[in-house]
């Protein structure tokens, strides 16, 4: 019923946007195609060094013999520290935004030390991590926390901060309660800031897992477990 009441220029719309979407995943498929043939190719004929850059026959050969050795249990620890850091990260970050939002001389006082802390190597602060929290899965689910709290609490209170300031306005003019003006005005105008924002984070945990792995790890992925052999 919905269907029948569409215009003509309406599905020609759609239809555009699908054809769009259809086109750039289309795209991104053959540019990694493209790029893993060349790979191989350029490998096979010597042109780059497969010791030093590998070749994908070499990483899949690699992988394989990797399977029948605890690779999908060093895979299952990784992902699951991952996804505890990417998500505590997340909530703790939008709560922290959230209260920095709501109080300004909170957050002209928090600003510089959020800057500072941004800015910090967070591997070096690696071992200190571990004397604190203790070598095991705590430090490594804390280093990748580290590394993406700070970034989620800045882009997020950003995104708040640069709301439209003349619709917030109006909203006061109606007696609206800060409460309100979060729930019905910041927070739906950031949604695409909260979703850019996981996006970026959940890169930056696995990296803080990796990295964690590094130092204190029984399990997980590794790299130099992993990787390395599939350049050998």
């Amino acid at each position: 019923m919905y269907e029948k009441n569409i215009s003509e220029d309406r599905k020609k719309y759609l239809r555009k946007i699908k054809k769009n979407k259809a086109l750039v995943i289309l795209t991104q498929i053959s540019i990694v195609i493209l790029f893993i043939v060349g790979w191989e190719i350029l490998a096979n004929q010597g042109i780059i060094d497969s010791f030093i850059t590998s070749q994908p026959s070499r990483i899949f050969d690699t992988f394989l013999n990797l399977s029948s050795n605890d690779l999908l249990m060093h895979l299952g620890v990784t992902l699951t520290e991952t996804l505890i850091g990417f998500v505590t990260g997340v909530f703790l970050g939008v709560f922290i935004a959230i209260l920095l939002w709501w109080s300004k001389f909170l957050a002209k006082v928090a600003e510089p030390f959020l800057v500072i802390l941004n800015s910090l190597p967070k591997v070096a602060l690696g071992p200190v991590i571990i004397v604190w929290v203790g070598a095991g899965m705590g430090a490594i689910i804390t280093m990748g926390l580290a590394i993406s709290l700070i970034v989620t609490i800045l882009e997020i209170l950003n995104g708040f901060l640069n709301t439209d300031k003349e619709l917030i306005k109006m909203a006061k003019t109606f007696n609206a309660t800060k409460l309100q003006i979060l729930t019905k005005i910041v927070i739906p105008a950031n949604i695409s800031t909260f979703f850019n924002s996981l996006k970026v984070n959940i890169g930056l945990s696995l990296v803080g897992v990796i990295t964690g792995e590094f130092l204190v790890s029984k399990a997980g992925l590794r790299l130099p477990n992993c990787l390395w052999r599939s350049s050998i």
